[in-house]
């Protein structure tokens, strides 16, 4: 993720410089400000993936000797359903309308999309790490394994 993160910190980068351009040339505080938040996102995603770098280390793709076969296997877990993504567009909507209808339905959609933003975080925070569990062909019922019928 070395690579990522490195194009994403040029993205950053290139948005500051254009926000204090733009501010020192047009005094605008609008296009600044979309400019501004243009760049938070992007150094959010930089930082984000340096520190996966960091914790992970390189990738095969991040290697140039590396061979097409180390990408190969699982990727990650997948959540098969989950109600948050539900309860966090409906906190958002609540929010929205908030704005325009009163501040009383913009807490409560401000408190629905926090409680969807958590149930969202931590809806697997319990699930065991696959890469402890034992895998091979002698692994034990119930657990994982790496053979073709299991």
């Amino acid at each position: 993720m070395r690579t990522e993160s490195r194009l994403f910190a040029g993205v950053a980068v290139f948005f500051a410089v254009t926000a204090a351009g733009y501010w020192w040339r047009s005094r605008e505080p609008a296009g600044t400000a979309a400019l501004g938040i243009a760049f938070l996102m992007a150094a959010l995603v930089a930082f984000f993936l340096h520190v996966q770098y960091r914790r992970a280390g390189l990738r095969a793709q991040d290697r140039p000797d590396a061979e097409i076969i180390e990408t190969a296997g699982p990727l990650e877990f997948f959540s098969p359903h989950s109600p948050w993504p539900i309860v966090i567009a409906l906190g958002a909507v609540l929010l929205a309308l908030g704005i325009v209808f009163g501040l009383w339905l913009a807490l409560l959609g401000l408190g629905v999309l926090g409680l969807g933003v958590v149930g969202m975080v931590f809806q697997y925070a319990d699930r065991p790490d696959p890469a402890s569990e034992p895998s091979g062909p002698g692994a034990g019922p119930g657990q994982r394994s790496n053979s073709p019928s299991g």
